[in-house]
């Protein structure tokens, strides 16, 4: 396969029909290369518009979203970043060459050890992945000026809004089938959020979110 003319129909035929229009991060996604990325047995399929099954019960964001979500935060030269749900840790890899330093947690020991090897083989040297649930205990790394979600959420739990700095933006998508909405919070203020839909997306859920109780009389 011609990776390179693949990578450039990628941006043109899939990412910036979507609105992706940030020359910044199109660059990133012409310089990294994805197929490193994804398992080795779905490798043919690094450029297809698909949420990639990763074997172990999560999945690798479509590409079209992964640079859809890094856009929508605003990377910032100075930020602190952390990525729950690190998988392959190509959204990492993307978001390293706009940020300071970008975080990742992991709730699968195995796949987090292919996210760190995968980010040395590409030479990223300012990504740190740690294995562990971010929906249990906040990051010791933070507070983060963003935070990016690749797994859908019932709603955003407090735990992860207050791992944002003041100004600090968190992304996710939230909400239940069938309609399901990326979703931009901004901390105002210690203790305080502003809400904002994005844009319409289902994602399978993030690993351990509690789905809303069902009452019955």
């Amino acid at each position: 396969m011609d990776w390179e003319n693949a990578r450039y129909l990628l941006v043109e035929q899939q990412i910036r029909p979507w609105d992706v229009l940030d020359q910044k991060v199109l660059n990133r996604v012409l310089a990294v290369k994805r197929e490193d990325f994804v398992p080795a047995d779905k490798k043919e399929l690094a450029f297809v518009d698909i949420e990639l099954p990763l074997g172990n019960g999560t999945q690798m964001l479509a590409p079209k979203m992964e640079a859809k979500l890094l856009q929508d935060i605003d990377p910032q030269p100075s930020d602190k970043l952390l990525v729950v749900g690190a998988g392959t840790g190509y959204l990492m890899a993307l978001a390293a060459g706009l940020v300071a330093h970008v975080y990742g947690v992991e709730i699968d020991a195995a796949q987090a050890d292919t996210a760190r090897a995968n980010l040395a083989a590409a030479g990223i040297k300012n990504a740190t992945v740690t294995q562990g649930d971010a929906l249990a205990a906040a990051q010791v790394q933070g507070p983060f000026n963003a935070i990016i979600v690749t797994g859908s959420l019932v709603e955003v739990p407090a735990l992860l809004k207050d791992q944002l700095a003041v100004g600090g933006r968190l992304i996710a998508v939230v909400g239940e089938l069938p309609i399901m909405s990326a979703t931009l919070v901004s901390c105002v203020d210690k203790g305080s959020f502003g809400f904002r839909k994005l844009f319409e997306y289902n994602l399978p859920r993030l690993k351990n979110v509690a789905e809303k109780t069902a009452f019955t009389f």
